[in-house]
């Protein structure tokens, strides 16, 4: 037990150290963008590492209450969102409108758009109980961050296996109807990594759960942020980002 805990606190320890190092440089030397970049990059993998460990514990004990479908993935999205607000400074803006979206009292299949994999943090300021993510199934194999998905009711779809990705879609239309649960898609699905205001073309997943469920589309769509992020210029800023729901 003692081996068993002591190797992932002492990498942890040490990823801890290596992003404390990189902040330091960061504070002194703010012009030079490859540092913030990697302090950053650095600081928001430590986060989701955080909240993934919070979120599966959360996940667990909900679960036992029957209750990890209403809120094991708003309260980790909601923890997400806190902490990123100190670790990396990014925060998202909610026209006005958005509300609709928060308090929503009936089940929707809400379409965000994918630009980055700071759409994770998006996802935390636009979280409404009661609401499930899609995902591709290879995230159910990711340490700590697949525990928590499995266990908070998130849905997979395989990519590869077209009959399996049929089946998730049916599984989640019959969650949408019986529990009046949101699901989340992101319908392009992949990211665009843009420096540009653009979308991908549309998978056809959302629509069939749409159709399949009978519960109404909600369009949500973040700014483009290339300007906070953008992997291939190496850039990662703090700032504001604006969403229309």
């Amino acid at each position: 037990m003692h081996a068993l805990l002591y190797y992932p606190l002492a990498s942890l320890a040490i990823y801890l150290s290596i992003t404390l190092a990189f902040l330091g440089l960061h504070v002194a030397l703010p012009s030079v963008q490859i540092i913030g970049f990697i302090f950053r990059c650095l600081a928001a993998y430590l986060t989701l590492i955080i909240c993934s460990i919070y979120g599966t514990i959360a996940s667990f004990i909900l679960r036992l209450l029957n209750l990890h479908y209403k809120y094991a993935q708003y309260t980790t999205a909601r923890a997400f969102k806190i902490i990123s607000r100190y670790t990396i400074g990014v925060e998202f803006s909610i026209a006005p409108g958005g509300e609709k979206l928060l308090s929503a009292k009936r089940p929707y299949v809400i379409v965000a758009n994918h630009q980055t994999e700071l759409d994770i943090l998006f996802l935390g300021w636009i979280w409404p109980t009661n609401c499930s993510v899609t995902a591709k199934r290879s995230l159910a194999y990711v340490p700590l961050l697949g525990w928590f998905m499995m266990l908070s009711g998130a849905i997979f779809i395989d990519r590869v296996d077209r009959n399996q990705a049929l089946r998730a879609f049916e599984g989640a239309a019959r969650v949408v109807r019986e529990l009046d649960q949101s699901v989340l898609i992101f319908p392009e699905g992949t990211r665009s990594h843009s420096a540009t205001p653009t979308l991908l073309p549309f998978k056809k997943g959302a629509f069939h759960l749409a159709v399949q469920s009978g519960a109404d589309i909600l369009p949500v769509v973040a700014e483009n942020y290339s300007r906070v992020l953008n992997i291939k210029a190496r850039r990662f800023n703090s700032g504001t980002i604006r969403v229309k729901g």
